[in-house]
């Protein structure tokens, strides 16, 4: 999923269709708690983001990565910090919203902008928060009560894993 979602938003970037890069994901840790994280809100995010910048290494160079984050190309926007913005001109990928309350992912759809592109990706069955309904799960049912020409729904299945093959044999241990 996010594999996908990050090559589309290089394409458009090296197409010249988008202005920016916009990275987020909630900060949920996967059943274990990891403290506070020194340093800038970048290196706080990096274990979040880390995936989506192992792709832009297959793209970009890691000097070129860090001159397009030094100059906002590519942005890290922390989704705790997104209230009151609006992403004009970008491709924002909200990678794990599974793991986002209502609220939040309420909050994140409406900050799409003009010229702009948002790609939610997520697995309701992978969801590591504590309590409660998560985002992800509370909008996929309200997607199916309505026509709307500007949201779509894409799902993978099994062969569409970019990953190691020994990957679908995991997953299909763990299928009800």
């Amino acid at each position: 999923k996010t594999l996908f979602a990050c090559q589309e938003a290089v394409d458009r970037l090296g197409h010249r269709q988008i202005d920016r890069i916009i990275f987020t994901r909630p900060i949920v840790s996967a059943d274990e708690e990891l403290g506070y994280l020194p340093g800038t809100l970048e290196r706080k995010m990096d274990p979040w983001t880390r995936p989506m910048f192992d792709i832009m290494a297959n793209y970009f160079s890691q000097s070129r990565i860090k001159q397009l984050v030094k100059d906002r190309v590519i942005e890290i926007a922390p989704l705790a910090y997104m209230r009151g913005r609006t992403f004009d001109g970008c491709f924002v990928v909200a990678d794990e919203m599974q793991n986002t309350t209502p609220n939040q992912m309420k909050m994140l759809l409406t900050r799409i902008g003009e010229e702009s592109k948002m790609v939610v990706t997520g697995d309701a069955d992978q969801c590591d928060l504590k309590e409660g309904v998560g985002g992800l799960s509370d909008l996929l049912p309200r997607m199916e009560n309505g026509e709307m020409d500007y949201i779509a729904r894409v799902i993978l299945e099994a062969e569409d894993i970019q990953r190691h093959p020994a990957v679908k044999e995991v997953l299909s241990l763990y299928e009800i």
